[in-house]
């Protein structure tokens, strides 16, 4: 089975266009506000939806600055010395989601620190919605035919177009590659964005101790993506990071894994409880 050909380019209005990537975001910034609105009504929480709605712009501003920077220095830092205007140039793909949840922990914090909201109370409020944004992402990145998989003979595995696959087989000649390949983006779309998701939501529809959500969140994400790491091709210009194995993406996943775990034990949550007044 071929790769299915999606114009990156839904259409255009003289020099606007409006690309499936950029579509995926507002959808899962959209979904996220949503959901938000959603628990809140739902729930009750500590603040308004006046304030959520702050949260969830803080929370924009972050997700894009920290991940495309993210990206830059993870993954293309070489390619911005060269050509620093690409660095704006979002709409060509570009997103590190490490580096776009240091950026949304540094927005919630200031937001936290100038509403005088425990910050844990709002990451765990947060946790539940991220995975599906991350979903989205990650249907942008099968749109612009990102994140080729590694070669495989599974019934899985489609052939990818020689456009997409140029720098890891530059023989590639003619529309399509001659083996099949696993789509890396669908399946971290599955286990990152829908399982993720769905687990966390129904943990957090009860109390929980604080933290644990934001925990339980982190772990499961750095799992996912540490397994589905193994079906994608390291990225170009790094390769495998540790030995012939480990990638960039996992290597980011496992401080991920270890925090979140630690979220979720006892000791740890009885530390960041907030401090009683009496």
């Amino acid at each position: 089975m071929n790769y299915p050909t999606i114009d990156p380019v839904i259409f255009s209005i003289g020099p606007v266009s409006i690309r499936w990537y950029g579509l995926a975001y507002v959808v899962a910034f959209a979904t996220c506000f949503l959901l938000g609105q959603y628990r809140i009504k739902k729930f009750g929480n500590e603040w308004t939806l006046a304030q959520w709605g702050d949260v969830v712009f803080f929370g924009t501003i972050g997700t894009l600055v920290g991940g495309r920077l993210g990206y830059v220095l993870f993954y293309e830092f070489s390619r911005t010395l060269e050509d620093p205007l690409w660095i704006f140039r979002i709409w060509e793909g570009g997103m590190s989601f490490h580096g776009g949840l240091l950026g949304v922990f540094v927005a919630l914090l200031l937001w936290s620190r100038q509403h005088k909201i425990h910050f844990f109370k709002i990451a765990d409020f947060v946790a539940p919605l991220v995975s599906i944004g991350i979903g989205f992402g990650r249907l942008g990145n099968f749109a612009n035919t990102e994140l080729p998989g590694r070669a495989t003979e599974s019934f899985l595995g489609v052939h990818f177009p020689c456009h997409a696959v140029y720098q890891l087989n530059p023989t590639c000649i003619g529309e399509f590659e001659p083996f099949t390949r696993h789509v890396s983006s669908l399946y971290q779309a599955f286990t990152t964005g829908v399982i993720v998701f769905l687990v966390v939501w129904i943990y957090s529809a009860k109390p929980r101790p604080l933290g644990s959500v934001c925990g339980l969140f982190l772990a499961l994400y750095g799992m996912g993506r540490f397994g589905t790491e193994f079906f994608r091709e390291p990225d170009v210009g790094l390769g495998f990071i540790l030995g012939d194995w480990m990638t960039m993406g996992q290597l980011l996943s496992l401080p991920l894994i270890v925090f979140g775990i630690l979220l979720m034990t006892p000791v740890v949550t009885r530390h960041i409880q907030p401090k009683s007044n009496s």
